[in-house]
């Protein structure tokens, strides 16, 4: 059966600054729990595309994450390839809000590998999510140049 969560957060910071964050994995560590980031076949600094996959470390916890879908400044879509879920497929949508700045919409629907464990990760990844949209949100305000 597929879980899913969903978690919000608004940046003072336009679209493009915020996409800029999310298309750049070097600048994750900088606004998530996540110790290290890391591109197979590329460098973090550069921007990814769709097909690239980021490796996340955490700890001694490794994240395997393809980029599936990139609508630019609106749209940013994963899944995660290797891990505790049979599918994992997060969602980051950018709304521009009138009068300035950006509503971000951060969800996922998952199936988890471990049976009767699902109610427990939506528990656990809405906690931690809001915290890399938070996190998404401030890195953005802090980092957006005008102009």
């Amino acid at each position: 059966m597929p879980y899913s969560y969903g978690v919000t957060a608004r940046s003072r910071a336009t679209p493009d600054a915020v996409f800029a964050a999310l298309t750049h994995a070097a600048t994750w560590p900088r606004w998530t729990p996540i110790d290290s980031a890391d591109v197979e076949s590329g460098d973090p600094e550069d921007r990814q595309e769709v097909g690239d996959t980021r490796i996340f470390r955490t700890g001694r916890s490794v994240s395997r994450e393809r980029i599936v879908e990139l609508i630019d400044n609106r749209r940013f879509v994963y899944d995660t390839v290797n891990g505790a879920f049979r599918s994992y497929r997060g969602t980051i949508e950018l709304t521009p809000v009138p009068g300035g700045g950006t509503h971000i919409a951060w969800s996922a629907t998952f199936d988890p590998r471990m049976p009767l464990s699902g109610g427990f990760w939506r528990w656990y990844l809405t906690r931690f999510m809001q915290r890399m949209a938070d996190g998404l949100a401030a890195y953005a305000n802090a980092n957006a140049t005008d102009g």
